[in-house]
């Protein structure tokens, strides 16, 4: 297999199932008149750098899986498109995150003030947009639908708010961080549950899809976490404004790696320390586990939805690209 032929995979199912929402949330946050320039161009700079997919897409999917139709999502993916943008800036206010893949963030572009403003007009019109797409609902799944998205964010919130209390701790526990993790993807879980109410799944089903995209977001974020070790900025940032990367942190605990990390740790992080830095993590114990525990839990993820009769196919390929190449 080629390397990345399973990412490569995953970026078209991708573009097939969420490209329809993120379309209709751009243009349903472009249709509004913002008359502050200032705040109308960070909104317009945050939507066209803002792809994402993957919520719509598990949303579509797991109405399918439940035998919906996928098609009949696309508005709520749009409003969770939108209220994920939100959480997404005003999580970088927070980290201090001026720059993501080499582009700046809106808070590095415009500043906190204008960066919580857009977080907040995007959230404002993405609970309202939740409602106008729940009207035509049954009663029952529109309640289910906003006690979700109700549930999601307080526990994403009390997730973020664990972590900001753990900033710049060196020692934090697997346990802890995972938990921190769990809560923050929060989101995953909830659209896949969203998905199978709306393809009118039994409560069993609900139940198999909503633990999918729980397992899922948990595997996605752990796999960011190896990405940001490769990142001298990403290090850097965190190291001052968030905690560590999880398999440096992991490294930290080993008494073997300890005093050399911290050394490097305390140098200028360049790309080649970072070079020194990852090659410790990786060939640690305890982050050659954790990618051991991330094969568990597909498999056991898998055993999970057998019962499930489409998209296990692509269910499979999600959780399998989160361990690609590491």
């Amino acid at each position: 297999m080629s390397k990345n032929k399973l990412w490569h995979n995953v970026n078209t199912l991708l573009g097939i199932y969420g490209k329809e929402a993120l379309k209709f949330s751009k243009n349903y946050m472009l249709k509004e008149k913002i008359e502050y320039k200032p705040l109308s161009e960070a909104l317009q700079y945050f939507l066209e750098s803002w792809f994402d997919v993957i919520h719509p897409t598990l949303i579509s999917i797991s109405c399918e899986a439940v035998g919906g139709t996928g098609s009949e999502t696309v508005e709520i993916g749009a409003a969770i498109v939108l209220l994920a943008g939100a959480a997404d800036i005003h999580d970088d206010i927070m980290d201090k995150s001026t720059n993501k893949e080499s582009n700046l963030t809106v808070y590095g572009k415009f500043g906190q003030d204008i960066a919580i403003l857009a977080g907040d007009t995007l959230l404002l019109k993405g609970i309202y947009l939740l409602h106008e797409a729940c009207e035509t609902l049954p009663k029952n799944k529109k309640q289910e639908i906003l006690d979700s998205i109700k549930e999601t964010f307080f526990e994403m919130s009390s997730g973020v708010a664990k972590e900001t209390s753990l900033r710049s701790n060196l020692k934090i526990s697997y346990e802890d961080f995972l938990d921190i993790i769990r809560q923050k993807v929060a989101t995953a879980g909830a659209a896949t549950r969203i998905g199978a109410i709306l393809g009118n799944g039994s409560e069993k089903d609900i139940a198999i899809m909503s633990h999918f995209g729980r397992t899922y977001g948990t595997l996605l974020s752990i796999r960011d976490e190896f990405i940001d070790a490769f990142e001298a900025d990403e290090i850097k940032n965190r190291l001052t404004n968030e905690f560590l990367p999880l398999p440096i942190l992991l490294a930290l605990q080993d008494k073997s790696k300890n005093k050399l990390l911290l050394d490097l740790l305390q140098k200028d992080i360049d790309q080649e320390n970072v070079d020194k830095i990852l090659d410790l993590s990786i060939d640690c114990k305890a982050t050659k586990k954790l990618i051991d525990q991330m094969k568990i839990m597909i498999q056991n993820e898998i055993v999970n939805f057998s019962p499930i009769n489409k998209h296990k196919d692509t269910m499979t390929l999600l959780l399998n690209s989160t361990i690609e190449d590491l």
